[in-house]
């Protein structure tokens, strides 16, 4: 059963609903805390007011396989981000907020319609500005019978007071971890401070769930998923990862190593990011990985056709 039903049975699921949705009106959500009264439809950093903004749900069969399984990741993808990456692969969703705003009993519906379609989870696609709404509808959502795990599938930006008051909610997450470099956050991403703020995520991310626990089926049920993005030209900042999560966060930590940037949105005008990594750049962040002691690598996505994936 997954962990927001004992939320729900006492009732803390709702009050925290209401709780967060009181913060939008100076909304300090995520990192950047920009104070914007969205309850007022005033913007903030992120682009969005008063609703979530969602630009297509459905079964995804290209997400990891312990999130995949037969039936695929029920995946929500909302519009709009925290985030400013200038190589965003997404960004007419991210960046331009392509989609259609919804009521919270709309999004219930979703995440209901995706789990009868066999999804073995639900799958929050940067979720990291809409929290209060995703609670809202999840309130809903298992009054209708909702039962299955909860991803939380984010850039890594995530704010530790936000993540302290998801605890029980969530089931499963899967951040990003970006860059090592302030510098290079800051010029790719145009947030201040990322590492710092994406270590003590995960570190509160994990405190919660643990590693990654798997059902008899190979299916994820709970635990922390990390996605790291390999860049060309080591800008990702490899070794500072793995090295954090090898000695600060546990050596059993579920890494994806991933290989499929591609230049994308303004990446091009940029010659640090106009190419794919080649492979011996990917190669060489794999071995950093498996150096730093990690005993589970997952590199299935690669364009390189192999597969490295320990335990």
């Amino acid at each position: 059963m997954a962990r927001y039903h004992q939320l729900y049975s006492s009732g803390k699921l709702e009050h925290l609903a209401r709780q967060l949705v009181s913060r939008l009106g100076r909304c300090e959500l995520c990192p950047r805390g920009c104070h914007a009264d969205r309850l007022a439809e005033k913007p903030g950093k992120c682009r969005t007011g008063r609703l979530a903004r969602v630009y297509v749900f459905h079964p995804h069969f290209g997400e990891e396989s312990p999130l995949v399984g037969a039936n695929g990741s029920g995946t929500i993808f909302f519009a709009n981000c925290s985030l400013r990456c200038t190589f965003c692969q997404n960004w007419e969703i991210s960046q331009e907020g392509e989609g259609q705003e919804v009521p919270p009993e709309s999004l219930a519906r979703m995440m209901l319609s995706l789990q009868a379609k066999g999804c073995h989870n639900i799958n929050l696609v940067t979720p990291t500005h809409v929290v209060p709404q995703i609670l809202e509808a999840l309130v809903i959502a298992v009054r209708g019978g909702l039962s299955v795990p909860l991803v939380y599938n984010s850039g890594g930006y995530d704010s530790v007071e936000t993540l302290q008051l998801l605890d029980g909610a969530v089931d499963i997450y899967m951040p990003d971890m970006k860059y090592s470099d302030e510098a290079i956050a800051r010029r790719l991403s145009g947030v201040n401070n990322y590492p710092d703020v994406n270590r003590a995520a995960i570190k509160e991310m994990h405190r919660q769930v643990g590693d990654l626990q798997l059902d008899e089926r190979g299916i994820a049920i709970s635990g922390l998923l990390v996605r790291h993005l390999v860049l060309p030209f080591g800008q990702a900042g490899t070794k500072g990862v793995v090295d954090f999560l090898a000695r600060e966060i546990s050596p059993d930590t579920y890494l994806n190593v991933m290989a499929q940037y591609r230049p994308c949105h303004r990446a091009m005008e940029d010659p640090l990011l106009n190419r794919s990594p080649r492979r011996d750049e990917f190669e060489a962040a794999l071995r950093v990985a498996r150096d730093a002691g990690l005993r589970r690598l997952d590199a299935a996505e690669s364009p390189f056709a192999f597969r490295v994936l320990s335990r």
